[in-house]
């Protein structure tokens, strides 16, 4: 009987990050209004800004649109470099520092991520994990960066024996 090999996707290993270097996360993300209305009431954020359609257009400074909910924004930013940096190789997300949203997003604008490894370091108290610094940004389609984050995360090392 012959083995066919497979692959399973996973993220990095710890061993894997390399400081310095930027991973780009693609394909990017198109946001709809149905995805800010949904996120913005599920986490029952009731900022006319995201609801209110007149409102917003009465605003200045807004293109007299609804903006896409910030949190929307963060989360799917990290959302799209999961399958490719921590996708069943991170512990735990230890924190976020340095949250930035420098220019809005708006329904119909597409969201793109990338991330650059600030620094690694094996765990003092976690024998086989390493404490990964993740700078996050966000762009749209025309480059503009629409958000930033700094995060901590512990990931696991590569498995003895030499795990996949």
């Amino acid at each position: 009987m012959s083995t066919v090999p497979t692959v399973e996707q996973r993220g990095l290993w710890f061993e894997e990050f390399e400081e310095g270097t930027t991973y780009l996360h693609r394909p990017g993300r198109t946001v709809t209004e149905a995805d800010n209305t949904m996120f913005t009431t599920q986490t029952m954020n009731t900022q006319p800004l995201h609801l209110d359609a007149a409102w917003a257009a009465e605003q200045p400074g807004f293109r007299g649109e609804r903006l896409v909910n910030s949190m929307f924004t963060l989360s799917t930013v990290v959302g799209l470099s999961v399958s490719q940096l921590t996708l069943g190789t991170i512990v735990a997300n230890l924190g976020f520092t340095s949250v930035t949203f420098p220019s809005p997003m708006f329904h119909g604008d597409t969201l793109y991520a990338e991330t650059l490894c600030v620094s690694t370091r094996l765990s003092s108290s976690r024998p086989g994990q390493g404490i990964v610094e993740l700078r996050h940004t966000g762009r749209n389609q025309d480059g503009t960066v629409v958000c930033t984050a700094v995060r901590s995360t512990l990931v696991q090392c590569r498995p003895t024996g030499g795990g996949s």
